[in-house]
């Protein structure tokens, strides 16, 4: 960049132009810098005097009132108080009549119109002509965009990819691709590239894959990916119909496993209340004096008491009171009372015939009633029943 100049001052001698006005020069009127990198602002002057020249720079911003950053005045370069002051200055001497200036680390906020004034004391100048003014641009490059699915990517359904990047100067401009196996570049009007969409209309399943969007401008680019898989609706619809048949199944079984459940409980308590009222109306028989005796140790303790299937179709006879009842073993065998005054037991067997035990008939049962036999394999509950006296009194 010194080079310039200096070319310029060698062929003013040449030209012999050496007592022109005091002028400033500036190598362009635009200067570009990506935000990070340096940037150098080209400028000199040209004088017939040698004494020393004063040079202030400016900063003209949109926003804000020119105000100095940079300035030499009896051979001292001086920089303001600004944001600008760590990272600016003089790029050569300024006795050389080269007075670029140099910015490192530019910023986005750096961007604005440097001016640049010149002053000798014994030289003159027209109005204007020893002012230099420089526009600087400070490119800022994308931030790394975010990609966005719009819709169901359903078969047959219309979706829309979007793509934005936070930052950027200038506005980036976004480029919509898919990737390999199948490779496609989009255009107008599916693509917008201002807006960074992309419209996808009546999908299938071949348009399945990766797409990428890049953001580009002068300053750099940044991408995105996103992945598209486009769904069959029969295939969604099959997976919610398996999710509700589960589901229901599900239910069934619960149901009718609750029903099996509380019916086996109802029946256990059903049976346990009905031999709890058994228990409660049984009333346990009373041993009578004669069952003491070894001989009524063959009597079973659950056999039945009743009356004598004789007497029943036999009117009473006068007898005295009996302290004993009649009993009917389990087997339907009949056997009387013990015999008074220590006397010998009846033997209620029947008589034989020719020498041959004769089978012993079943007492007769009242009518519309059964033998004590058939009770007995019937499992009938024996039931003691107190002997009554002729004139009918409990004995």
């Amino acid at each position: 960049m010194g080079a310039l100049p200096r070319a310029a001052l060698a062929l003013a001698a040449l030209l012999g132009v050496s007592s022109a006005m005091l002028e400033v020069h500036v190598g362009t009127g635009s200067v570009f810098s990506v935000e990070g990198q340096q940037a150098v602002l080209p400028a000199w002057y040209t004088s017939r005097s040698q004494k020393k020249p004063y040079v202030t720079w400016l900063l003209d911003k949109e926003d804000a009132d020119p105000f100095q950053i940079l300035t030499y005045l009896d051979g001292v370069a001086k920089v303001e108080e600004t944001e600008l002051k760590p990272r600016v200055g003089f790029l050569y001497p300024v006795l050389t009549h080269n007075i670029s200036v140099l910015i490192n680390a530019t910023r986005e906020h750096d961007s604005g119109q440097y001016m640049c004034t010149v002053n000798v004391v014994d030289d003159v100048t027209s109005t204007g002509k020893n002012v230099g003014v420089i526009n600087l641009t400070v490119l800022v490059p994308p931030a790394t965009p975010a990609c966005q699915l719009h819709g169901n990517p359903a078969v047959g359904a219309n979706v829309t990819l979007s793509c934005a990047s936070a930052k950027g100067k200038p506005p980036p401009a976004y480029q919509w691709h898919r990737t390999a196996p199948t490779l496609q570049v989009f255009f107008p009007p599916a693509q917008d590239r201002a807006r960074g969409t992309l419209k996808l209309t009546n999908l299938s399943l071949d348009m399945s894959g990766v797409y990428v969007c890049v953001a580009e401008n002068r300053a750099g680019s940044a991408e995105c990916s996103i992945i598209l898989e486009v769904h069959s609706t029969s295939t969604k619809a099959v997976i919610a119909g398996a999710v509700l048949g589960s589901l229901g199944a599900l239910a069934i079984v619960v149901f009718f496993t609750r029903r099996v459940v509380g019916y086996r409980r109802k029946k256990r308590d059903s049976q346990e209340e009905a031999a709890n009222e058994i228990k409660e109306d049984a009333v346990a028989p009373k041993t009578p004096s004669w069952a003491r005796s070894p001989a009524s140790d063959t009597i079973s303790k659950t056999s039945t008491l009743s009356s004598i299937g004789g007497t029943r179709e036999k009117p009473y006879r006068a007898r005295p009171p009996s302290d004993t009842a009649s009993i009917l073993t389990a087997t339907g065998s009949y056997r009387g009372p013990p015999p008074r005054g220590g006397g010998r037991t009846p033997n209620l067997s029947p008589p034989a015939v020719n020498g041959a035990p004769q089978r012993r008939q079943d007492p007769a049962a009242p009518p519309g009633s059964l033998p004590p036999s058939s009770l007995a394999r019937a499992g009938a509950v024996p039931v003691m029943v107190p002997a009554q006296s002729r004139a009918g009194s409990l004995v």
